[in-house]
């Protein structure tokens, strides 16, 4: 349940329902919009009682939540909740973000050369990865922590914020000393140890869909992250597994509006991964914003013949030029910005 407090709730009004609560064994989690707060309640809630709860002064209204994620839900915050990755805005207003980068950091001249080539065309956020989760065991792994150094020159030398990969709760506060934010690949997104260690961190985190997961799934997994008390999560499409072989995956922008709907998170999406084809990575791109998500993240490398990780999605350097002022302009179609 969530209780919504009167606007003219005093501090100390709340902390009593807040104690309240917590003499019930049960936990909370507090929303401070510009008018009133929301409490959420985090626990068994057939241990509370509602009545006395309701005749607390400040106490506006309790609502009862039927679904099993409480702290995502949009009526926790009642509206579209930003994110900061840095001091970039992703989310809960009319931009929209690009996150960008190569799949894997090769070197340190290769990420800051690409840190600088985005950029300069329009990206908000670098993207690159230093673990890199592979198929083959025998496939590259990533530089790890000569990764990430080379990711924070890059933002040094750009301003960009950077976002990356982290597979393992031991790498946490090696990984938290470099990055801006902390991203969950698909293949960890129910790896809920992990998700209770990332809900722990002061850096905002990226969840990816998982690529057999419902959208119940992955809202269920930021809960996980949420309940830790980290409410800095952004939910990433990525594309999921269906029949279909023409394409790496099936990007599902389904899940844009309806995760819009049923969240308070702001929405990514990948449509690098999503269709793993470089040929129709724009298209998808322009699709993605025209279905209302809050940011865009693309594979770009200027070598990609030559790149140790998915090569064969990742744009080049002209190719995102020419997108970007596409991106811009049905962002503007749609009533946002970019």
């Amino acid at each position: 349940m969530i209780i919504i407090t009167q606007p003219n709730a005093t501090e100390e009004q709340i902390d009593r329902v807040v104690a309240r609560v917590r003499e019930f064994g049960l936990d909370v989690q507090i929303s401070r919009g510009a008018s009133r707060v929301i409490i959420g309640v985090i626990g068994a809630e057939d241990r509370i009682r509602e009545k006395p709860l309701a005749a607390m002064a400040g106490v506006e209204a309790i609502v009862p939540l039927e679904k099993p994620y409480k702290l995502a839900s949009f009526e926790f915050r009642g509206a579209a909740a930003p994110v900061s990755v840095g001091r970039v805005k992703i989310g809960g207003d009319e931009s929209v973000a690009l996150i960008c980068g190569p799949c894997a950091v090769e070197s340190q001249e290769q990420i800051s050369s690409i840190a600088r080539i985005v950029k300069k065309l329009g990206a908000n956020v670098l993207r690159g990865g230093a673990f890199k989760p592979r198929t083959s065991p025998y496939s590259f792994q990533g530089l790890r922590e000569e990764g990430l150094r080379f990711l924070a020159e890059a933002r040094r030398e750009t301003g960009l914020p950077v976002i990356t990969e982290i597979m393992d709760a031991r790498d946490l506060a090696m990984v938290e000393k470099y990055a801006d934010c902390l991203q969950i690949g698909t293949r960890n997104m129910q790896n809920f140890s992990l998700l209770k260690e990332v809900g722990r961190s002061h850096l905002p985190v990226l969840l990816k869909r998982g690529f057999s997961a419902t959208i119940g799934d992955l809202i269920m997994s930021a809960e996980y992250i949420l309940s830790e008390g980290n409410m800095n999560v952004l939910l990433c499409e990525r594309g999921i597994r269906t029949f279909e072989n023409a394409t790496r995956y099936t990007l599902d922008l389904n899940a844009v509006p309806i995760l819009k709907a049923k969240t308070h998170l702001p929405v990514v999406v990948d449509p690098t991964h999503g269709i793993g084809l470089r040929d129709f990575v724009p298209q998808m791109a322009l699709a993605a914003v025209a279905a209302g998500a809050d940011a865009i993240m693309m594979e770009v490398h200027d070598s990609p013949q030559f790149a140790k990780s998915d090569g064969e999605q990742a744009i080049v350097p002209e190719v995102f030029a020419d997108l970007v002022p596409r991106l811009r302009a049905v962002a503007e179609a749609v009533g946002r910005r970019m």
